[in-house]
């Protein structure tokens, strides 16, 4: 989904939060699906349900569009109690996206994301600029794509025009159902980063349900871990989720490993950086080997005239005669400032290095060590206080 091309002019609908109000379902036989529910997924924010199989998050996202009626309770979008309006009107203003997409087989491409606008009554010209805005919105060029039918596009595709279509009408909500578990895990993870540019850029409410913990700690602003009965154990941005599990429960679902997950949620701070010594390309050897030793270090960033990282160099050879330039070598272990420290991690890693320089633009601030990294988890998880379940 490339979201660098500018959207046409459209008249978007504002993003409103959605609120549940001592929700629940019953059926029939007396099971409980979802317990006395109360919960806000917040306007403009993409909120996780995820839990083990019939926990009940399925059911709590099918109550918002009433593809499954509550027993009990409210559910506002907005200040519209959805439980009183039409439901063939309401899903209309609410996007769905589901795991195996459900595109009309003998419909193309382009009628397929123009199936809500036509049951609106938009005119034809208005419904045809939409397709072509959203089909390259989501990464698929219309004149290549726009013709085709479902059973020519691969798993990736079909989800990608499933996204257009559940977009197309602006909804101020968007409901995702295991949305990318179709599909293999290479495309799956590509598609999630796209589906994160997307959200960058159309701002919308969206609940995601999910049963895969890593995939709820990626997408989510919020998560919403809930147990058998439809209980809410916890809800909680990813990182306090990992930092710190509210229920033996929680604990056990987000696993053993939740220091590592939660890498991957927690961004690189400037207090977290360590500063070496530095010195220039255009530097002496000689004045590389002082450098060196007033630091009592064994290597230095070597930066160029703007202070942009040009690469390091060892005490080793920076002896002898000569220029640092000549010396130096390329700095291959970096990361944008605004990479989390799980990407900063795995590139000491893959390159096998003691350390990782940060840089903002080419502007060199500090470098990372495996030291440094591990404080820097750890003031994140020491800074978490936990939420309770049901919080609104």
């Amino acid at each position: 989904m490339d979201v660098s091309a500018k959207p046409a002019e459209t008249t978007a609908s504002p993003a409103q939060a959605i609120r549940l109000e001592g929700v629940s379902k019953t059926y029939p036989d007396g099971s409980v699906g979802v317990r006395a529910l109360d919960l806000t997924f917040a306007a403009g924010e993409l909120t996780v349900l995820v839990g083990p199989s019939g926990c009940g998050k399925t059911t709590t996202m099918k109550m918002i569009n009433r593809i499954i009626e509550p027993t009990t309770g409210r559910i506002l979008l907005g200040e519209d109690d959805v439980t009183r309006v039409d439901p063939v009107e309401l899903r209309r203003r609410i996007g769905y996206v589901i795991q195996n997409v459900g595109l009309f087989p003998h419909q193309t491409v382009r009628r397929n994301v123009g199936t809500v606008p036509r049951l609106l009554g938009w005119d034809k010209r208005r419904t045809a600029d939409r397709v072509e805005e959203l089909l390259e919105l989501v990464g698929l060029d219309p004149a290549t794509f726009g013709d085709r039918y479902p059973h020519q596009l691969s798993g990736g595709q079909r989800q990608r025009a499933g996204v257009a279509r559940a977009l197309a009408a602006d909804p101020a909500v968007l409901l995702m159902d295991e949305p990318f578990s179709a599909v293999d895990p290479i495309v799956r993870e590509r598609l999630q980063t796209e589906f994160l540019r997307l959200q960058d850029t159309v701002r919308k409410t969206i609940v995601f349900v999910t049963h895969d913990i890593e995939e709820a700690v990626r997408l989510g602003d919020r998560i919403a871990v809930m147990s058998t009965g439809g209980k809410v154990e916890q809800f909680a941005a990813p990182a306090e989720l990992l930092g710190s599990p509210a229920t033996p429960f929680v604990a056990d679902f987000v696993g053993a490993d939740r220091g590592l997950k939660r890498l991957a949620v927690t961004g690189i701070d400037m207090a977290d950086l360590e500063q070496p010594p530095v010195v220039h390309v255009d530097d002496g050897l000689a004045d590389a080997r002082a450098a060196l030793l007033r630091a009592g270090a064994r290597w230095a960033v070597v930066l160029d005239d703007h202070q942009a990282l040009h690469g390091w160099i060892s005490a080793e050879r920076a002896a002898g005669p000569g220029t640092v330039r000549e010396a130096c070598k390329r700095m291959e272990a970096w990361v944008p400032i605004d990479a989390t420290l799980k990407t900063a991690f795995s590139t000491m890693l893959q390159l096998e290095a003691g350390w990782v320089a940060v840089l903002d633009g080419d502007r060199f601030c500090g470098v990372l060590t495996p030291e440094s990294l591990h404080a820097a988890l750890r003031r994140s998880v020491e800074g978490t206080v936990p939420e309770t379940a049901g919080a609104v």
